[in-house]
């Protein structure tokens, strides 16, 4: 097993996976902005090494640095995380050829299934239903795309190409708007992503985001560790996830699952993943695949028993998968709260100092953070500032959990997102579960 691992990502996916590299006897590397010169898994890391300031432009996403931190340490592969460089194919190109091994796929996984248009294509080879859209891009005569959003139907979604987090998407409902959203779009991921190619597909009017969850090894073997319901969000967002996702029969979601799997081994892919889906009708549609760690999988680790960090790590190194799919038992029900250092309901960024900072506990009651009483929350990166996890023998069971140890949690000297988490968790139509990802958004009065 490697020796020493460089967590190259910052927060509280730092101490997730330095907590497993120390579980299992593995020293690690922390590296750090000036920003983050305090945090808990600088501190508690066998080395640590800072590679630059604040901005993420020139610590967490400058790639010389890491991989300079990484030769200067002896660190034999390097962990991304999620976020930053965990999806950049040319970081993880530059690993290996760095003479690293980076726990991930390989770069040109990334690159395929980065590029949602190919995504697409490799998916309706492998079997994967998609959404009913234009084959691959989008062409630069007007008739065509006119006549490509008459056969899907109205109203369409234009979406970018290399887009993601939300970014680059534009519903349109009428004839009249479809060019110039078209042109538009286009603007729009030249400026973001570089890649001004942009592709249309159906807009469904009210559906769920139900993703699965894939591990896959080097040696062809391939398996499903179930679904997660991630419907609500705001503005593309995630909020709260749970596992599973509820009222889906199991019959229509393992046929999915089991396809999700046998499609990692047709692209040969290498590590976790996550294949996402909108579910609306009884009927599934891939959108797109994650290729690295998602910032959900506690719930799937608590109802399977599997580490999927760890599995991560075994597969960088060259395992085989220890289970086949026969072995993995579902039990119970997991629900997770993303607390940000955000203002509940007007959602603005809260950075600063920690006063109090009381977490909760008890049976079946999980906490990821790196934060603590006395930590600076700083206002350069995401404001999450970690995940507060329940787990029960039933979906009522874990909501019942995740009341009480929502009205545990005590965090001073910020604003929260708690005061929202603890709406949600009272509101009837979440206790039914099923609800589409426009649910919080018109509960909150806001516009997609």
């Amino acid at each position: 097993m490697f020796e020493k691992i460089l967590i190259a990502n910052r927060g509280e996916i730092a101490m997730r996976i330095q907590r497993a590299c120390r579980e299992m006897g593995i020293k690690t590397v922390a590296v750090y902005s000036q920003a983050d010169a305090e945090a808990k898994y600088v501190k508690l890391a066998d080395e640590a090494v800072c590679i630059g300031p604040a901005p993420s432009s020139k610590s967490y996403l400058n790639i010389p640095a890491i991989i300079s931190a990484a030769e200067v340490t002896d660190a034999q592969a390097i962990h991304p995380g999620y976020g930053f460089l965990s999806e950049n194919a040319d970081f993880a190109e530059r690993v290996e050829k760095s003479g690293f091994t980076f726990i991930g796929p390989r770069a040109d996984t990334i690159r395929l299934m980065g590029d949602k248009v190919s995504a697409k294509e490799a998916m309706k080879k492998a079997g994967v239903p998609c959404v009913p859209g234009s084959d691959g891009a989008l062409p630069n005569d007007p008739k065509k795309i006119i006549e490509t959003a008459r056969e899907i139907s109205y109203p369409v979604i234009i979406k970018a190409s290399g887009g993601g987090g939300g970014r680059g998407m534009r519903v349109v409902h009428t004839e009249a708007a479809l060019l110039n959203s078209v042109s538009m779009t286009k603007n729009e991921a030249e400026t973001a992503f570089g890649n001004p190619m942009v592709y249309m597909e159906k807009f469904l009017e009210r559906p769920r985001h139900v993703e699965f969850q894939v591990l896959s090894d080097q040696h062809g073997n391939s398996i499903h560790l179930g679904n997660r319901d991630c419907s609500l969000q705001r503005r593309h967002q995630k909020v709260i996830e749970e596992a599973p996702a509820p009222g889906i029969p199991s019959r229509v979601s393992d046929k999915i699952a089991q396809r999700c799997a046998d499609a990692c081994k047709k692209i040969n892919y290498r590590g976790a993943g996550t294949f996402e889906f909108l579910y609306e009708n009884g009927k599934f549609f891939f959108i797109e695949m994650n290729t690295r760690l998602q910032v959900e999988h506690p719930v799937t680790e608590l109802i399977t028993g599997i580490d999927i960090v760890k599995e991560q790590i075994k597969i960088a190194y060259g395992e085989k998968l220890n289970y086949k799919q026969r072995h993995i038992e579902f039990k119970g029900h997991a629900i997770e709260c993303r607390i940000n250092a955000e203002d509940s309901f007007k959602f603005i960024p809260s950075p600063g100092l920690i006063t109090r900072f009381h977490l909760p506990g008890g049976p079946g009651v999980r906490i990821d953070t790196h934060a603590y009483g006395g930590y600076t929350v700083p206002s350069h990166y995401d404001s999450m500032i970690g995940k507060l996890i329940t787990f029960g023998i039933s979906r009522e069971d874990a909501i019942a959990k995740m009341q009480i140890a929502l009205s545990e949690v005590f965090i001073d000297g910020i604003n929260t997102n708690l005061d929202l988490h603890r709406d949600l968790l009272h509101d009837s139509a979440f206790k039914d579960g099923g609800m589409s990802i426009h649910y919080l958004e018109k509960k909150l009065g806001m516009k997609s």
